[in-house]
């Protein structure tokens, strides 16, 4: 915790700069007042943190966490301990709590979008699976079965890939999809680079699956780029 002539230091300093940071404890006040949902993502990061260094406050070390990560907090959970915790020397202790924070997170997320039963859009697919894909540092292809009221069937991984590509076999799609009598298929998969528009692969083997589908009167709903921050809708863009 910093010292009160060190609180005073930042503060003035911050002053000069023509911005005032609130205080923890206001922060803190805030957070019992309004909610979590009232607190910016820094702010967040700072109550994780807790104390600073003699050098910064909690949020000032937040802020240069997020900067570091070019202000994507999601970025922090593509971080493990050993890497978070060379951040801006926040040192294994609050990188175990950061790490543990975000991982509670994400499977509270994981949890919420296993109980989506019925489709009506690449949004929901986005929530679906980005707690599952957008973290990974490889490719895997997913699909969604459903029926014909858009209702998931199933949901099942047909490949595990590398850093740029992964593949699908379409008959194994399809056995899958004749097992269930699906009446629709939505393929998914991640870009780990963070870059949804889809390859020339993808468009490729999007058209291999549509029109090996359409032989068994199934149809293909999507084909759904996951990345953090975004995805990609072959359907919303007119490509299937």
């Amino acid at each position: 915790m910093l010292f009160a002539s060190d609180n005073a230091a930042t503060k003035t300093r911050k002053q000069q700069e023509g911005e005032e940071l609130p205080t923890e404890k206001q922060i803190r006040e805030r957070l019992l007042a309004r909610g979590a949902e009232s607190l910016q993502d820094d702010e967040l990061l700072s109550i994780i943190i807790r104390e600073g260094t003699p050098s910064m406050t909690a949020l000032e070390q937040a802020r240069k966490v997020l900067e570091n990560l070019g202000g994507d907090i999601w970025a922090v959970t593509r971080l493990n301990i050993k890497r978070l915790r060379m951040v801006e020397g926040l040192g294994i202790k609050k990188a175990a709590l950061i790490a543990s924070a975000f991982e509670l997170g994400r499977r509270f997320a994981e949890r919420e979008s296993s109980t989506m039963s019925i489709i009506t859009g690449h949004d929901d697919i986005f929530r679906m699976f980005k707690p599952k894909l957008s973290l990974l540092a490889h490719e895997e292809f997913w699909v969604v079965y459903l029926s014909s009221a858009n209702t998931v069937l199933d949901k099942i991984r047909i490949s595990h890939g590398g850093v740029t590509s992964t593949t699908a076999d379409p008959k194994i799609i399809l056995k899958k999809a004749v097992e269930l009598l699906a009446s629709a298929i939505i393929l998914v998969h991640n870009h780990p680079s963070g870059i949804c528009e889809p390859s020339e692969n993808d468009r490729i083997l999007t058209k291999k699956i549509a029109d090996s589908a359409a032989l068994f009167d199934i149809s293909v709903h999507d084909h759904v780029i996951v990345t953090a921050s975004k995805c990609f809708s072959f359907r919303h863009e007119g490509l299937v």
